[in-house]
This record gives structure tokens, sequence and C-alpha cells, in this order.
């Protein structure tokens, strides 16, 4: 079994900077990672789906990268409209997956994760909130899916590929490129799943042929209000991750996991054996 654990939108700021005046990124993080660590199986890697920081500053980065200390698997991260990809460069300076060159700076890469091939796609616009997927992005996503034919393939990306009702966080999805993408990824039936960040919630679409769905995030939610008007806004709700498994027989199964510390776990039976009726 192959195991990938995803997180996303973690938005760390410097030690001792809250976000919006009041939620403490860096707290809900590494109740996140040792959450990730309690697993009874571990994954194999962990995959950080964008908005790592909040303002892609140097000293957010070394934040973050000491909150990911305790992880011994590998963890790959992605750039969001938050991030500074130069920046995550330099401070990452040892990741060869982002100091890897690439046509036009974008942070893509492909890599193995036991019997996953996992594709990262850069969405980032610099200096935008919306993303956008142009053609030197999609040549190459080609390229790699061409040459991982018959792989059971992951793509993953910050904002998510299709409408999600949420009005506000829509008016900064991704704006160009989908439609490129969908033909691409109808035409490749290994691809398993689109894993996306950006929404703060876990949601789930049927997307060409395969399902492509976005990630709470380790503390703040999105609102859930499908209202055209609705107001952007944040909810403390409970935070959460993705577990994504795969095997051959299976293909890859989605879990949806609690952040934190909780009772249990308890038999399904009354100390002296019997059943609980």
């Amino acid at each position: 079994m192959t195991l990938i654990a995803q997180l996303s939108d973690p938005h760390i700021r410097e030690p001792g900077r809250v976000a919006y005046g009041r939620v403490n990124t860096a707290d809900y993080l590494a109740r996140a990672v040792r959450s990730l660590i309690a697993l009874p199986q571990q994954p194999d890697a962990v995959v950080i789906t964008g908005d790592l920081v909040d303002f892609g500053r140097r000293a957010e980065y070394e934040h973050l990268a000491a909150l990911l200390a305790p992880i011994r698997q590998p963890v790959y991260l992605m750039p969001g409209n938050h991030d500074d990809p130069a920046m995550m460069r330099a401070c990452f300076a040892d990741d060869p997956w982002l100091a890897a060159p690439m046509a036009g700076g974008f942070l893509q890469y492909s890599v193995r994760i036991g019997a996953i091939r996992l594709l990262t796609l850069d969405t980032t616009v610099p200096g935008q909130s919306h993303g956008e997927l142009c053609d030197v992005r999609l040549d190459w996503l080609e390229r790699e899916l061409a040459a991982c034919a018959g792989e059971p393939v992951i793509v993953a990306m910050h904002h998510p590929p299709f409408t999600t009702l949420i009005g506000h966080m829509d008016a900064i999805g991704l704006r160009s490129g989908h439609e490129r993408l969908r033909r691409l990824v109808a035409a490749h039936d290994n691809i398993e799943r689109i894993i996306c960040g950006h929404l703060h919630r876990a949601i789930d679409v049927r997307f060409a042929g395969t399902i492509a769905s976005t990630s709470p995030a380790p503390a703040h939610q999105v609102c859930l209000d499908l209202s055209p008007q609705a107001a952007s806004a944040f909810a403390m709700e409970p935070p959460g991750f993705r577990l994504h498994a795969y095997t051959p027989a299976t293909g890859v199964v989605t879990h949806l996991a609690a952040i934190g510390e909780f009772d249990g776990p308890h038999p399904f039976h009354e100390p002296g054996g019997a059943l609980i009726d």
C-alpha cells in the first residue's frame, strides 16, 4: 500500500505573529504534524498543496521548516497564491524538487512515491490571488503524462480546476487553462486523483473521468456559504487533512482525517467481552 498525506494552506507567519489578528497558524500546524505522526499506518510522503506561508517572507518559510522538522518522511512543497516561489527556492535550497530549473521559473516536478507518480502543477500568478495554467505549464504536464503511461498518477495543484459554488473563492480560482487540463486528464485514465488546496474545505467533484478534490486546512476554514453574495469569511471549524491510500486492487481510496487528540480508540464491546446492545 502507498500512503500519501495531503496538508494544505497552513498560512504560517513569523514566530509570534498571528493571522488576521486571531489565528495562531503555527500552533495549528504543530497539531497537524502530531496527528500525522500518530497515524497507525505512516504515510510514505506528505504533500502540502500551497499557501505554505502568509506573505512569502523568509522568516515565515524558516518557521515553516522548523514546524515540519518532526516529519521523517519526504515532504513535497508547492506554491499557492500567498507564496513567493523565488523565496521558496532560496529557503529550501537543499530541496532537489524545488531547485530543479524549469521554463518560466515555475515550480513543477514529477516524483515517484511508492507505486504513485505525483505530478505537481504551479497555478500561481505573481502578485495575484487567482490562478492560471499557461501553455508552458500544460505542455510540461502533457509530456509527463506521456512518460508515465500505465502508472497510477496523482496531479497536485493549488487552485482547483472546478467551480466550488463558494462565490468569493471562485472569483479567485483558476481563471485559465482548465479546459485544456480537462482534455489532458480525460485522455489519461491512469490519473487517480487531482488534489488541490486554496478552499480550506473538503470538496469533491467528478472531473474529466477522475475525482478532483480540495483539502481542509490545519487551522481556519472558509465558511460554507453557497450564496453568490456570501461574504469572504472564515470560521474555526474542526481542521483536517486528506490521506490518499493506493493499492493495485482498489486504486486510490481517500480518507478525510480530523486533526487533534480525541478520546479512544475503544472496543465495540463491554469490559467483560459482551457485545454492546
